[in-house]
């Protein structure tokens, strides 16, 4: 839906400034049509979950990559590896960007290199075009998911971080979901498998371009383009809840690279099939019960999401742990459950505690800073699991990175427990000590942001 414009189109608009919903001003008489603040806010939610809808597609494919080109399995271990290692160094180089030059520019060139990435899935004939294709995705993901997040916020009508951390984690919990089962429903059904996946993948990667480029410049350009590697910074203010929102992340996104590496292989074993989409039940019950919870419990304090998170979170790894000793689908199927629930509310719970405590001119460098976690502990474990599960086997890989995730967990839990409100509702910010001044210093942000 564009709102009408009384001026013709500028191709060229002159520096420009956001003059209530809908209309982009220049300085010049021009005027750019847009779209809506709130269809704008959300296009960008649909973006994160497209980021991650993009690096899912792939996975129902890898094994007939692995029999067609006969390459070993640690070669498609650093095919995923390259992905990962493109997210975070696009995190790292370009975490400052969209600060500096707005969202929208970032968003069109990291959703063209998106188009470009598909485009090599499509004609890929050999390995070396699967590491071109999985690193330019890998970079332009990294670039889209921390603008993305960073806008969410601009465009929020009250920059409410409670709304805001909710939205984020629907659209990831989403995208992954749907990212495994649209693509193993193409891949099992359709004709063409390592083409229709790819082709419908790039026909919403085309939607979500000419979305943006309608979009209003939700932020504000802070200076001149500088693409520079940096060390990702964090202001002192927000290093606490940074701190428990990474462990959240990292035991969370912990069961995510789990499943997306060994996932499909540990479910055709335990329901001896080759059916890709009975493969990838696993992932899209625990994305699915993720986004069912995010949902149900959408109003819960973030300490109450990231601790009774996190417990589900150790409960369903547990579960998980024992259907690969055993062999028993029913609890892999309730440990994926149980697990993805416990995904969605830990991931909520230190998200809206971190987006709250951000301060506004460093929202994308902050967000980058937390994606570079967030993706380190999706592919690093992943990576490693690829690598062990040849020497190890299957059930005693997964009994390692169990143990370890449900220790980490359960550290969340105690600690956002702890940070509990001392008087009944009074709610404190998940990752920070309860302090007698609470209401006081929390009262003039909400004012703040509310006028921004």
């Amino acid at each position: 839906m564009l709102k009408s414009s009384v001026q013709p189109l500028s191709t060229t608009p002159a520096r420009a400034h956001t003059a209530g919903p809908g209309l982009l001003l220049g300085t010049s008489t021009n005027v750019r049509r847009t779209l809506p603040n709130r269809v704008a806010y959300q296009l960008a939610a649909a973006l994160i979950g497209l980021g991650l809808f993009a690096s899912l597609t792939p996975s129902p494919l890898y094994h007939t990559y692995v029999e067609l080109w006969h390459f070993s399995p640690l070669t498609l271990t650093l095919v995923y590896a390259v992905y990962a290692f493109g997210v975070l160094a696009s995190l790292l180089v370009a975490g400052r960007v969209s600060d500096e030059v707005g969202r929208r520019p970032v968003l069109l060139v990291a959703l063209g290199m998106l188009l470009a990435a598909t485009v090599l899935f499509m004609f890929a004939d050999s390995a070396s075009w699967l590491f071109a294709a999985r690193a330019l995705q890998g970079v332009a993901t990294g670039a889209a998911l921390s603008t993305a997040s960073a806008a969410l916020l601009d465009l929020h009508p009250r920059h409410d971080a409670a709304g805001v951390g909710l939205t984020n984690a629907v659209s990831a919990a989403s995208g992954i979901g749907l990212g495994m089962l649209v693509s193993s429903s193409l891949v099992q059904l359709g004709r063409f498998p390592r083409v229709v996946p790819y082709l419908a993948l790039f026909v919403l990667i085309a939607i979500a371009l000419a979305g943006v480029y309608w979009m209003p410049e939700p932020g504000a350009a802070q200076g001149h383009f500088r693409l520079t590697a940096e060390r990702p910074t964090v202001p002192a203010g927000v290093r606490r809840p940074f701190l428990m929102a990474s462990l959240a992340v990292i035991s969370s996104w912990s069961i995510g690279a789990l499943f997306f590496s060994l996932g499909p292989e540990l479910s055709a074993r335990l329901f001896a099939t080759s059916n890709a989409i009975v493969a990838g039940i696993g992932v899209v019950a625990l994305a699915g019960s993720a986004g069912a919870a995010t949902l149900a419990f959408a109003r819960s304090t973030p300490w109450i999401a990231a601790s009774g998170g996190s417990l589900a979170l150790a409960i369903g790894m547990i579960l998980i742990v024992l259907a690969a000793a055993t062999g028993s689908v029913a609890c892999y199927v309730a440990g994926s459950l149980v697990g993805g629930a416990g995904f969605g509310l830990a991931y909520l719970g230190g998200l809206r505690a971190l987006v709250a405590a951000i301060p506004n001119e460093q929202r994308a460098t902050v967000m980058s800073a937390f994606y570079v976690v967030a993706y380190a502990s999706l592919s690093i474990p992943a990576i490693i699991a690829g690598v062990l599960v040849g020497h190890l086997g299957l059930p005693s890989t997964f009994e390692l990175f169990g143990t370890i995730v449900s220790a980490i967990a359960v550290i969340v839990a105690f600690d956002a427990w702890r940070t509990r409100p001392s008087r009944p509702g009074v709610s404190h910010e998940f990752g920070r000590a309860p302090t007698s001044n609470d209401e006081p210093r929390l009262r003039p942000t909400t004012e703040q942001n509310a006028t921004t």
